[in-house]
């Protein structure tokens, strides 16, 4: 079966989606141009599902009920794999800034539409452009915005949870902004970092409880380890 699968994503479902993101892009940047707030986050939305339904992933979520819409979080999400995006931007029903790695900003089309919707992109190749990115995050949040963070940095090689970095905390505990914690599960299995082509699949977001930040650096630490104490305990046992 996988064979037709493979026949079906690069005769149908590839071509659809490279139109489906040129024109997600472009309705973007026009929105954005013209002062439409919604324009920055509602085309992408679209988009991402698009990018599971083509793909067969299905994506269940959890935890709706633990988040209000009109409040601002900082989403703390673990990295799986390359369909953690489309899961997250697509279902998790809460409009928001992603904190991308920078090397996202090269991508053709693409990177550009993220700069064009203000997302923020970390650069940490030196402690000016760290500043930079912080000073960017900093607006962001003034502006009411909430952020999803993947505070790995990177997506695992074997499906366990990285160290996380503290950056996502201290934004939290400066703008005491509560953290939301995100188990994505499954992800791994349609797409992991070593594929260039998804699987069907089915990924399980679970949107967690928010976790208070403080304004101290230990209570930090602790927000931090207590966040990543509650997505691992909501994987299955394999990826703990």
């Amino acid at each position: 079966m996988m064979i037709f699968y493979r026949v079906y994503q690069i005769l149908i479902a590839l071509p659809l989606l490279l139109v489906a993101t040129i024109m997600a892009s472009l309705v973007t940047i026009i929105a954005v141009m013209l002062g439409i707030k919604a324009g920055s986050y509602y085309p992408a939305h679209i988009w991402a599902k698009l990018w599971c339904w083509l793909n067969f992933v299905k994506v269940t979520v959890r935890g709706h009920q633990n988040v209000d819409k009109k409040t601002s979080y900082v989403f703390v999400a673990n990295h799986q794999g390359a369909f953690d995006i489309f899961s997250i931007y697509g279902f998790l029903g809460h409009d928001f800034k992603w904190m991308m790695k920078v090397s996202l900003r090269k991508i053709p089309l693409v990177g550009y539409t993220c700069y064009r919707a203000g997302h923020i992109f970390v650069d940490r190749s030196s402690a000016a452009a760290v500043r930079r990115t912080m000073e960017d995050a900093e607006k962001r949040l003034k502006g009411g915005a909430s952020l999803v963070v993947f505070p790995e940095g990177a997506r695992t090689w074997d499906g366990h949870m990285r160290q996380f970095k503290k950056g996502a905390f201290q934004l939290a505990m400066e703008f005491n902004l509560p953290l939301v914690p995100v188990s994505v599960d499954g992800s791994f299995d349609v797409m992991p970092r070593t594929a260039r082509l998804p699987r069907p699949g089915h990924i399980i977001l679970t949107i967690h409880r928010p976790v208070q930040s403080s304004a101290s650096a230990d209570e930090r630490d602790k927000a931090m380890e207590q966040t990543a104490r509650t997505i691992r305990e909501a994987l299955p046992e394999r990826f703990r």
